[in-house]
């Protein structure tokens, strides 16, 4: 059986994998995310998995190689992570009565057939009306300087919404972990298995 390897350094899809209880290995694919000009959503989500899947395929030739990529996006906009308390009230402001997007690609790729795999998983956030007091002290209490969108989902982030909808809620996070046991099981995989 082929080991797996995640195509990440993120924390965030780290401890979901590990949710799985399969062992894996993390590795950085160096992949450049600049969107492509006129790149939609989707198309640069599942180009960027596939792209961090394969790029670890030389040095990992007898792999499942796990790729993902997410962007979020408000306005038709793609919206990233915002750095500085500044560009994340801004952010949050903005998210504020609507609905936020997240594309979120994933790509399996069996480095010793060369077998791929991709999908793009969407999930909506909708936000509450925000007041400014209300993003002001989240902000402050759970500094999301490194999350798109502004927001942490699995912490204080969850009182930001009105509801949420989606087929797999670890996707909101970063790694469709649905998604990726149905790919998993036709590579032979079978995390229940294990």
């Amino acid at each position: 059986m082929p080991e797996l390897i995640l195509a990440s350094t993120s924390p965030y899809r780290r401890l979901l994998l590990e949710k799985l209880g399969i062992p894996f290995t993390c590795a950085s694919p160096e992949v450049d995310e600049l969107p492509l000009p006129a790149e939609t959503p989707r198309h640069l989500v599942l180009r960027l998995a596939q792209a961090k899947a394969q790029a670890l395929a030389e040095r990992f030739p007898h792999h499942l190689i796990i790729g993902s990529d997410q962007v979020c996006v408000l306005d038709g906009e793609i919206t990233g992570k915002p750095h500085t308390e500044e560009n994340a009230r801004k952010q949050l402001k903005k998210a504020s009565g609507n609905i936020v997007t997240f594309y979120t690609g994933l790509a399996l790729y069996n480095s010793v057939n060369g077998q791929l795999q991709t999908e793009c998983e969407p999930f909506d956030v909708h936000f509450r009306h925000l007041t400014e007091q209300e993003i002001n002290h989240y902000v402050q209490k759970e500094s999301p300087l490194n999350c798109a969108g502004s927001f942490k989902s699995e912490g204080l982030g969850i009182a930001l919404f009105e509801r949420l909808e989606g087929r797999d809620p670890n996707t909101l996070v970063g790694l469709p972990l649905i998604a990726l046991c149905q790919m998993l099981r036709r590579e032979g995989f079978n995390p229940l298995s294990m």
